[in-house]
């Protein structure tokens, strides 16, 4: 194997990384600030034939209690950039969507309200096609860049494969950079959707707890007739229901919460038990809408 990179760490505990705080070591960490240094870890992993992955904001990751095999990155440095060029902000990978939205507020430009939002990067929102309120990330990306150890290429969203909470990037494809196209828009206006979103999702969302955000999608099953899956896990009893150190929240039954001790393996045990208690009262069938890393093993897949 070739020399190890500098900025590697072994051996590195990931749940630090995780809004739920649950999972284990990753064989390999490294943060990666630059296009160099992000090339070298690549070439690095390459060699010794190791899967890379990624960690944005942790925000919607279920990492594996045994831990990850190979490379993990976090993108640092000039990828938490975020650098306005007419009606184009123009992002890095790292960068926080909450602060994309922020500063096309400043900017007076329109489009990217939602993202305000999405507690997540804006390379993990292109991998998941975010949305929220209805807005949607498909609908204002100009291009994505991607790099893995194969290259770089600069792909448009129809080239993603885009659809719900979803796109085409595979296992070690990393979104580099991306361009937003926006719209010119009343300064005083695009703020005051801003904090008109931020009302409604802090009415609507448990606050201050360890989760990962959405549990499951919303279903598209004709028999859900319309209801989300935070309200059919509700009138499934779902609401304060707990394994180990995890419960579905009081508040939002599709949010789950790490009360303390929680770890993976509670979290999927719950999980299992909601969807079940959905599928017996509704005849629906929930999908994890949470990602994951490193060997979680959902029993109905």
């Amino acid at each position: 194997m070739s020399t190890v990179p500098a900025s590697v760490r072994h051996d590195y505990p990931l749940e630090r990384l995780a809004t739920v705080r649950t999972g284990g070591p990753a064989e390999h960490f490294a943060r990666a600030g630059s296009d160099r240094e992000l090339q070298e870890l690549l070439s690095w992993a390459r060699a010794g034939e190791q899967p890379v992955a990624v960690v944005g904001s942790g925000s919607n990751l279920l990492i594996a209690d045994s831990g990850v095999r190979g490379l993990v990155l976090k993108l640092a440095g000039e990828f938490l950039n975020i650098d306005l060029d007419g009606l184009r902000l123009v992002c890095g990978g790292g960068a926080r969507l909450p602060a994309v939205a922020a500063n096309a507020a400043r900017a007076g430009l329109s489009g990217i309200e939602f993202g305000v939002n999405i507690p997540g990067t804006v390379g993990g929102a292109v991998r998941m096609n975010a949305n929220a309120y209805g807005g949607e990330l498909a609908s204002v990306l100009e291009w994505a860049q991607i790099v893995s150890a194969d290259g770089c290429e600069r792909r448009g969203p129809e080239q993603l494969g885009f659809g719900y909470r979803h796109s085409n990037l595979k296992e070690g494809e990393i979104v580099q950079r991306v361009s937003f196209l926006l719209q010119e828009g009343d300064p005083e206006q695009v703020k005051e959707t801003l904090e008109e979103m931020r009302r409604r999702r802090h009415e609507a969302q448990p606050q201050g707890i360890k989760t990962f955000g959405s549990t499951f999608k919303n279903p598209e099953d004709a028999r859900a007739e319309g209801r989300s899956a935070g309200l059919l896990l509700s009138e499934a009893g779902c609401n304060g229901l707990q394994v180990g150190g995890a419960r579905f929240a009081p508040k939002h039954a599709n949010f789950i919460e790490n009360t303390g001790t929680a770890t993976t393996a509670d979290i999927v045990e719950l999980m299992t038990l909601g969807r079940q208690r959905v599928l017996e009262r509704c005849g629906v069938t929930l999908e994890p809408e949470v990602q994951t890393l490193g060997p979680v093993d959902f029993p109905w897949s």
